[in-house]
């Protein structure tokens, strides 16, 4: 085999195994989704339906929190999260007149799936939880 045949050989050798390669990413990609590789998460979303904006705004849950700087008045924020362990959940905020508010919320238990609205009120908090069946 003269030297040029040889190289020819190799690169094709080469675009063989790359595509190859591809081919097989590919394959593991489409059964992964296939196979249902999915995670249990809350979408949460806190609406403040007060005429003015509310700050230091924070959600606790099991294991972990969120929260924002602040949320203004008639707007939503939303966040979504993961439940590890389980335990209840409370919210906490400033209103305006610089009033701190804490209300206590559901308990969530580790693998809940599901949506959570918090609203705040001026003078509360009320949640509506609606957790998906297993």
């Amino acid at each position: 085999m003269t030297p040029h045949r040889l190289l020819g050989l190799n690169q094709m050798t080469h675009i063989v195994t790359r595509r190859a390669a591809l081919v097989l990413a590919l394959a593991t990609a489409s059964l992964l989704t296939s196979v249902g590789c999915h995670s249990a998460y809350i979408e949460a979303t806190v609406r403040n339906s007060t005429a003015t904006p509310v700050s230091l705004v924070e959600v606790d849950y099991p294991s972990a929190s969120f929260g924002r700087e602040s949320i203004p008045a008639g707007a939503d924020y939303h966040y979504r999260f993961k439940i590890l362990g389980q335990g209840p959940t409370k919210v906490l905020w400033t209103d305006a007149a610089h009033q701190d508010h804490t209300v206590p919320g559901p308990t969530l238990h580790e693998g809940d799936e599901g949506t959570l609205i918090v609203t705040l009120t001026p003078a509360t908090a009320t949640w509506d939880l609606t957790l998906k069946s297993h």
